[in-house]
């Protein structure tokens, strides 16, 4: 079976595609595709834990805490204990991180208005049932198996 012929490679391209395209975007305010997730995911008014931005943008803890650390030091966020619960840290935008997040959601708005205007609803609608039943179906077969991680591994090597 030749690459092209495999689902994972269009998957894997089409998030390629759209990686570069948003890197490139975000480059033009110091920042990369990976710094706008992170400051797409904090609460404007609550702020948001550090422990919760990481999966919901699928970031390792380690990148994670590489990636506050430099953002607190370029001045787009800043952190505070929780006064309840000293084990939990919020973390919130300053003015610059609000303006780099808006720079950063435009980007996104704008991406998605334009694949909204070039490709009809119905197929884009297709297209995310296809995609949720893709997700069903990996996380089935990584639940269903006894060791997810040596199933992981036996797809790798097809």
């Amino acid at each position: 079976m030749k690459k092209e012929d495999t689902i994972d490679f269009h998957v894997k391209w089409a998030w390629h595609a759209i990686s570069r395209m948003y890197n490139v975007y975000a480059g033009q305010n110091d920042m990369t595709m990976s710094i706008g997730y992170v400051l797409l995911n904090i609460d404007l008014e609550k702020g948001t834990p550090a422990t919760k931005i990481g999966p919901s943008i699928g970031m390792e803890p380690r990148s994670l805490t590489r990636m506050i650390k430099s953002l607190e030091e370029r001045g787009w966020i800043y952190r505070e204990t929780d006064e309840k619960d000293k084990r939990f840290v919020n973390v919130f935008l300053t003015e610059k991180g609000k303006e780099k997040r808006n720079f950063a959601r435009d980007g996104v708005i704008a991406f998605n208005k334009t694949i909204r205007e070039t490709i009809p609803e119905d197929k884009l609608n297709t297209f995310i049932e296809v995609i949720d039943q893709i997700k069903e179906v990996v996380e089935e077969r990584t639940s269903d198996t006894k060791d997810g991680l040596a199933e992981l591994q036996r797809l790798e090597a097809l």
